[in-house]
């Protein structure tokens, strides 16, 4: 009998990245499935056998074991982490966390067992081209990325457990890197077996940049603990093109367009440096738009030092995402510090202002780079109207 058998669940904010892949996973394993949300996103693509809702403001009918989205808090039910723990105990599972890297890592890992037949199940927080959704239903591991933000990776019973690399990102979380290294250190302790500073791979990668080279090197680690011998991934793991947003390529005539969630000053910097090794020569511009107010006042100088790096930056205003404005903090913080990087950024504070100071400058040849984890996704859509004309 599937896990799932006989129940029914309403997922509240069903169009999120997170949901919409335990929806598929409890529908799989036998579960009836609904949900609700303010709008019809690309997740809900595929899942027209559920019931679903869309209205402005969330509707939950009786009868169905809710399951909350964390943007949605007023809402009674299960948090979102919860319903993740009760799926991960119900499977041996892979899971993969750490500050950056989690989607591409269980990506690779995913798409290996997948490509070398064993069948994976899994649950990444991002687009996955090659896996065609976010979720798989398969009847070997769980493959599941985890999420420190609000410490639900930590609840997650791993039977391989992958640190990916550990920087203090959610600064209204934590109170420092050290308590945030302790929460790591434990829940590894308590997996199976952890992956934890694996060497980078050194085989062919689809992917630009040393850190993806770090990220396929946790892949292969995790996998030969899982029964792969790293031999046997190597050649999907040569084919294995990426997640989305995650060093994401289009072309809008003769400009490169780069499309990256890159929101930390590492991240960034690992992006402008997998855009030099792809383009070798070419003019990089950067539309940067930084993240949440908490981040922005703690990391405004180390963003600007790594934007720098670039020929040209523009730098928009702040993405607030669930945060509260902060008196002082806008995306002024983060030109000042370009500038005092010895770069001449752009301040425009939105992203149609962004899109309109790049299109009348990028020229042929250029490479844009669209940076952040907000609504500045839009650009490179909008990019690519503007420079069609």
């Amino acid at each position: 009998m599937p896990p799932l058998d006989a129940r029914r669940f309403w997922f509240v904010g069903i169009g999120g990245a997170g949901l919409s892949a335990y929806a598929r996973l409890a529908q799989a394993w036998g579960a009836e499935v609904g949900g609700w949300d303010r709008i019809r996103t690309p997740y809900l693509e595929g899942l027209d056998d559920m019931t679903i809702e869309i209205a402005p403001e969330p509707v939950v009918p009786s009868g169905w074991e809710v399951v909350v989205s964390s943007a949605y808090p007023d809402v009674s039910g299960t948090p979102r982490a919860a319903f993740l723990k009760e799926l991960v105990s119900m499977r041996r599972a892979i899971v993969v966390g750490g500050t950056h890297g989690k989607s591409t890592t269980t990506a690779l890992i995913a798409f290996v067992l997948r490509e070398t037949g064993r069948d994976p199940a899994w649950l990444i927080g991002s687009t996955v081209p090659q896996l065609g959704t976010n979720a798989g239903t398969g009847d070997g591991w769980l493959v599941v990325e985890g999420d420190e933000s609000d410490r639900s990776v930590f609840s997650l019973p791993a039977a391989i457990a992958v640190v990916t690399n550990v920087e203090l990102d959610h600064h209204s979380e934590f109170r420092s890197r050290a308590e945030l290294e302790d929460e790591f250190a434990h829940w590894s302790a308590r997996a199976e077996h952890a992956v934890r500073d694996a060497a980078p791979y050194d085989g062919e990668l689809a992917l630009p940049g040393e850190h993806n080279r770090r990220n396929a090197g946790a892949a292969v680690a995790a996998l030969e603990l899982a029964g792969v011998p790293r031999e046997e991934a190597a050649p999907p793991l040569a084919q294995f093109a990426g997640t989305g947003r995650r060093f994401e390529v289009s072309e809008a005539g003769a400009v490169t367009l780069v499309d990256d969630y890159a929101h930390h000053p590492t991240e960034l910097a690992a992006a402008i440096a997998a855009a030099r090794e792809r383009y070798p020569g070419r003019r990089l511009r950067v539309l940067f738009q930084p993240h949440l107010y908490s981040r922005t006042r703690h990391l405004a100088r180390e963003l600007g030092e790594a934007l720098a790096a670039a020929d040209d930056v523009t730098v928009t205003d702040v993405y607030p995402a669930r945060e509260a404005p902060v008196e002082g903090v806008t995306g002024k913080l983060v030109v000042d510090a370009v500038s005092d990087a010895g770069r001449v950024p752009a301040w425009m504070p939105t992203v149609e202002q962004a899109v309109d100071y790049l299109a009348a400058r990028t020229r042929d040849g250029d490479v844009v780079l669209v940076a952040g984890a907000g609504d500045v996704d839009r650009a490179p859509t909008l990019l690519r109207e503007r420079l069609a004309r």
